[in-house]
């Protein structure tokens, strides 16, 4: 889910950025920036990767109630929802004679994700049905932050921006275990003391 999630992102920017400037290829690639052995991915050469740098649970979202189903005396036990908050790096991969286009096709995605914040199943119709809603609020990071989170991924900066992308909904509705209500027989039913 999390990678079809950052797939349908990718796939509207490509969209975006095409029709604005008239590129013949996509642009923007869900890949790290470094393969496991610390070399660089060369397919994130002179386009904008964007990538997974961590992962929360959102702790004040709503909880469900357990199924019941009166009519054959039982209930049916669902884990809840998980909403996760993601947060998502689009960072700027071109070399020294491009730096300009790098930052014009970062601030022109920025200028996508401020028109929509706000993805649903009506207006991305491939978003996982299990998503309820994605909805993207750039980050601030401070220098220090800034400087620890890119000695992590690569240990050089990249003209980038951080999103947190609120609720992304694991559906806990698949029910892993029914009981009965009834406990016991009732055998005294009509009679008197």
């Amino acid at each position: 889910m999390i990678a079809k999630t950052l797939s349908q992102l990718a796939l509207q920017l490509n969209r975006f950025l095409r029709h604005n400037f008239k590129l013949d290829e996509d642009i923007v690639l869900v890949s790290n920036l470094n393969e496991a052995d610390g070399s660089a991915c060369t397919q994130v050469n002179n386009k904008l990767a964007l990538f997974l740098v961590g992962v929360e649970k959102e702790t004040a979202s709503r909880s469900k109630m357990p199924l019941l189903d009166a009519g054959f005396a039982r209930s049916g036990n669902s884990a809840p929802p998980l909403h996760l908050n993601l947060y998502l790096m689009l960072a700027a991969n071109f070399n020294g004679a491009n730096y300009s286009d790098a930052l014009t096709l970062l601030s022109a995605c920025i200028s996508f994700f401020q028109r929509n914040p706000l993805f649903t199943q009506q207006n991305l119709p491939g978003l996982d049905p299990a998503i309820e809603r994605l909805a993207l609020d750039m980050e601030n990071l401070s220098i220090q932050d800034a400087g620890s989170l890119w000695g992590m991924l690569s240990g050089k900066y990249l003209p980038s921006v951080l999103y947190k992308v609120r609720m992304v909904s694991f559906d806990g509705a698949d029910i892993y275990s029914q009981s009965s209500l009834l406990r016991k027989p009732v055998s005294d039913i009509g009679s008197q003391p």
